[in-house]
């Protein structure tokens, strides 16, 4: 039993990282570009942050949390949008700080600086999702 539910939690972590690299993949894109338009580091980070949070609440919802204990799988949970949020608004503050703090105080390159944030991002997000808003 401790097994099934060892692996079903590794499926699961599978399952948000497939959809996570389609987020990164959009928050990347979104902040290199507003970054390349000479948008400044903050201002890029929330709204790239936010397009690919937006494509993690829906995917996420339907492929890696799916809530089996809903009536129907396409019900709307106002709750879990509002705690999703409430975590997504947490993680965005944590890696806006981490960016300042490892760009501006320890001259690391944006970019690399970005990978850094992104790794530890989706170590908080997955717990938080998993044990919290899904």
């Amino acid at each position: 039993m401790a097994d099934r539910k060892l692996n079903a939690g590794f499926i699961q972590f599978l399952k948000f990282n497939a959809v996570g690299l389609l987020n990164t993949l959009i928050d990347f894109a979104v902040f290199t570009l507003l970054h390349s338009l000479g948008m400044m580091n903050t201002p890029a980070q929330i709204i790239s942050y936010s397009a690919g949070t937006a494509n993690s609440f829906f995917w996420n919802k339907k492929v890696t949390f799916k809530d089996k204990s809903q009536a129907s799988k396409d019900s709307f949970n106002r709750m879990q949008l509002v705690r999703f949020i409430i975590l997504n608004l947490v993680v965005l503050g944590i890696s806006v700080l981490l960016m300042h703090l490892l760009t501006d105080k320890f001259g690391v390159q944006v970019l690399i600086s970005k990978v850094l944030v992104t790794f530890v991002t989706v170590i908080i997000n997955f717990f938080g999702s998993r044990k919290w808003v899904f």
